[in-house]
């Protein structure tokens, strides 16, 4: 670079600029040579990854036919094998069943020895909820709060006691109030 070029006012007119558009075309150029040559290097990179996956589209198409057929042989053979099992069965069934019943082995029904206290039968677990097995109501009317209510007992089906239990609580709420 020329100190005319640096300097605006040192620029020539008439011929110079004439110079100076060349010289801007020439570099223009440069650069467009320089992007052609970029997208050439690139479009080769694609065709060589266009082969590698070809190549390997082929690797795989080649593999899932040998499955198929190696999948179609196994299958057949299956089909053998089971047609003969049920010809060995058919022929050979009653004579093992005749070994079998021959041979068999008779096992006594199990006892199981409860003697010892770790191996005597438990009773069955009450699962009814606490307020049930207790015979007291989820919640109790308080009138006292220094009264802490008694366990009631549980109340018979056979007779109508009077009991202080109240399975809800005794004030009527409209239905969206209870908290």
């Amino acid at each position: 670079m020329s100190i005319a070029n640096l300097i605006p006012a040192l620029k020539g007119s008439g011929s110079r600029r004439a110079v100076d558009e060349v010289e801007r075309l020439r570099e223009d150029n440069r650069k467009l040579l320089d992007r052609q040559l970029a997208a050439d290097d690139y479009f080769a990179l694609l065709m060589h990854d266009r082969g590698d996956v070809y190549a390997a589209w082929e690797f795989a198409e080649q593999s899932r036919q040998e499955a198929e057929m190696a999948a179609a042989c196994m299958q057949s053979e299956c089909e053998e094998w089971k047609a003969e099992a049920l010809a060995l069965r058919a022929r050979f069934g009653p004579q093992i069943a005749a070994e079998a019943n021959a041979n068999r082995v008779n096992v006594p029904p199990m006892h199981r020895d409860t003697e010892h206290p770790a191996d005597q039968a438990t009773t069955p677990i009450d699962v009814r909820p606490l307020w049930v097995a207790l015979g007291i109501g989820p919640t109790v009317a308080v009138t006292d709060p220094g009264h802490v209510p008694a366990v009631a007992e549980p109340e018979s089906d056979d007779d109508e006691s009077d009991s202080d239990y109240v399975p809800y609580p005794p004030y009527d709420l409209p239905e969206g109030d209870w908290r």
